[in-house]
């Protein structure tokens, strides 16, 4: 077994030979920024080894794995040294306060750009509106270069450096991103890291026959090799293709070969056995980051690592080339963050998550069981995943939402279900069969996604709004309904807003957006159900924010109150949480801890009254808490009774 000390010792010798290559080939770059390529040459010693390490793992069996090095190492340096001064000095801001995503001021949002303000400059323009609403952290969905008609929402991306030219260009990107920093909101996008479009200029050169671009993606002549690895893969869009793979007819000069397609078959997955693959992905990487993007949510990063006789998800490999990316971003931007999005079982899904991987990760889980928790009225699965999945590195973070621009998978673990005493495949029929406002008394009004005929599975499309019931009481029934809608969706943001980690807004819910149905009308977009909660932003609509009176208004003000509570204690900074048993099957109770103050959170998810004893209080230390939020009381003689889906939050005076 090789010991770290020796795999560090040959790392920097390894560097002492390539960095006068280096320092040669980039010697005017070099003449003229000295400052930057000291600060660069720190890092880089700082760091190496690490990246050796990593690199190494995966491609020291190449005979030009040295060669590959180099080329990286030459790559980084010349992106660093076309680094903007601002985003230098950010880099070291960050360094210096590596927690700062960990503060109760952070406040993250999600849009996309055409369908909330049309294009780039529409989004500078609403600026003002984010400032207002409190956003710290903004996600712009896909908005790269991607074919026409079908291209997976922009996740099948045909170039990294172009935009889509409907929403504008690179260098409003760029000015966009400099104003969001004047603003205090931190640029957040996605990088498709698996697959490419089958346009993407890497695509069409390998489609020409080239060799050095054939190996960037996975191309076979014949089914043999596709056989033997489908014969442990799963299918994930049957019905486009059976399989991984789809056939090309253009390929090997016309006799057609066989390219590895995990999702859609325009979206050709990328080679990682191929050391240039990850090079040119970093440099894509970097030139974002140089852009002024903070934070780049790592897509479909599961499947980057094929492997015979697996199942080509969530290997060790896969994991091992994030952390060289990380490495990478801590040498060249350092200002950068990875977020993690694994929808996978809770047990992998965890494993993205640290320092050196992914600092920040969505949490499918909590968002999950908020909504199991409001169909079930009880909060046992909740409170076990809060107290035994919840917990991270203190150097990382939760991203915690009740939506986002895609379906609701029930992420639950079988095993959790188990230990509660109920199956876990008949509990997602439940869920499913509620959310579709199918099962009786559910005041819900979702749609099914990718539903299996045969098996009925499916997940769950629609608006935070319809799914909590305000879609069918405005329509169906009336007042007590639509106030008992507002409460749910009040409720499940004041957990996200209040249980750590950074919260984030999907930007429509904020004013009670209801689903549209207009998408059924679109032949491109009639198949995915998701487009009901994707609608183009009615910004008269969003006027009516101002009238307390009416939903709109009562929604936006509801939640303006609970934003101010977050960014007014800085006890809700951090990630630390405890779950409080109180005896009540109804209520979640929780505490948060940090810097000497502590906040004790009850939430009731049923529409009935609910009582936590003054035993139970006095037992938690909460009787002499001062309340600092919701509508219910607590007394030391009957402890606290909750109304109907309130949220209590208590907070000690020291």
């Amino acid at each position: 077994m090789i010991e770290i000390q020796d795999i560090e010792r040959e790392a920097y010798r390894s560097l002492n030979r390539i960095l006068p290559r280096v320092e040669a080939m980039l010697k005017a770059e070099i003449k003229k920024d000295r400052l930057g390529w000291k600060q660069f040459s720190s890092r880089l010693q700082r760091n190496f080894s690490l990246l050796f390490m990593l690199y190494a793992d995966v491609y020291s069996d190449r005979y030009d794995f040295f060669f590959h090095l180099e080329d990286l190492i030459v790559s980084i340096a010349r992106l660093w040294l076309s680094r903007p001064q601002d985003l230098r000095e950010l880099d070291s801001a960050r360094e210096s306060n590596p927690r700062w995503f960990e503060s109760n001021q952070m406040l993250g949002a999600v849009c996309y750009v055409d369908l909330f303000a049309d294009n780039l400059e529409g989004i500078r323009s609403r600026i003002p509106y984010f400032k207002k609403l409190g956003i710290t952290y903004l996600h712009l969905m896909p908005l790269f270069k991607a074919p026409e008609g079908e291209n997976d929402g922009g996740y099948a991306v045909s170039s990294y450096r172009e935009l889509n030219p409907a929403l504008g260009s690179m260098q409003e990107l760029s000015l966009l991103a400099s104003d969001f920093r004047k603003a205090g909101i931190s640029l957040v996008l996605d990088l498709v890291f698996n697959h490419t479009s089958d346009e993407h200029l890497w695509a069409e050169r390998a489609k020409a026959g080239d060799e050095e671009y054939m190996n960037f993606y996975r191309i076979f002549p014949s089914r043999e090799l596709p056989d033997r690895y489908e014969q442990n893969l799963r299918e994930i869009f049957p019905d486009e293709h059976p399989g991984a793979f789809t056939f090309f007819p253009r390929l090997f000069n016309g006799r057609g070969g066989w390219v590895w397609t995990t999702f859609h078959s325009y979206q050709w997955d990328l080679n990682y056995s191929n050391p240039a693959v990850f090079n040119r992905m970093s440099e894509e990487m970097l030139y974002l980051a140089n852009q002024g993007v903070e934070v780049i949510r790592l897509d479909a990063v599961a499947f980057i690592w094929k492997q015979m006789g697996t199942s080509g998800e969530n290997l060790p490999e896969a994991h091992r080339l994030i952390r060289a990316f990380n490495a990478v971003a801590r040498i060249t931007a350092p200002a950068l963050l990875f977020k993690s999005e694994a929808i996978v079982h809770p047990d992998e899904a965890v494993k993205y998550i640290h320092p050196s991987e992914c600092q920040l990760s969505y949490n499918p889980l909590l968002m999950a069981l908020l909504w199991n928790s409001l169909a079930t009225r009880e909060v046992r699965l909740l409170s076990q995943a809060l107290n035994t999945r919840f917990k991270l590195h203190p150097d990382t973070a939760w991203v915690n939402y009740v939506r986002c621009h895609d379906d609701i998978g029930w992420t639950f673990s079988d095993e959790d279900a188990v230990i509660l005493g109920f199956n876990g495949h008949d509990h997602r029929s439940f869920l499913n069969e509620f959310y579709r406002g199918r099962f009786p008394g559910s005041f819900a009004r979702g749609l099914p996604f990718q539903e299996n005929p045969r098996t009925g599975d499916c997940r769950i499309s629609g608006t935070c709004a319809s799914l909590a019931g305000l879609e069918k009481a405005l329509r169906e029934e009336g007042p007590d309904e639509v106030e008992l809608a507002i409460r749910r969706i009040l409720l499940i943001h004041g957990i996200i807003l209040t249980v750590g980690g950074i919260p984030l807004l999907y930007l429509g819910d904020e004013v009670a957006t209801l689903n549209v149905y207009s998408y059924r009308d679109d032949p491109h977009k009639a198949h995915d159900s998701r487009w009901v909660h994707r609608p183009r932003t009615d910004w008269a609509r969003h006027e009516l924010r101002n009238d307390p009176e009416n939903v709109e208004g009562r929604v936006y003000a509801g939640l303006q109150v609970l934003i101010q509570l977050r960014k007014e204690h800085s006890v809700f900074s951090g990630g630390a949480l405890d779950v409080l048993e109180n005896g009540n099957p109804h209520v979640l109770g929780f505490e948060r801890i940090h810097q000497g103050k502590r906040v004790v959170i009850f939430a009731n998810f049923s529409e009935q009254e609910q009582v936590i004893t003054a035993r139970v209080m006095e037992q938690h230390n909460c009787l002499s808490l001062q309340q600092i939020y919701g509508s219910s009381r607590v007394t030391h003689q009957k402890g606290l009774t909750l109304t109907a889906l309130d949220l209590v939050v208590l907070q000690s005076s020291s």
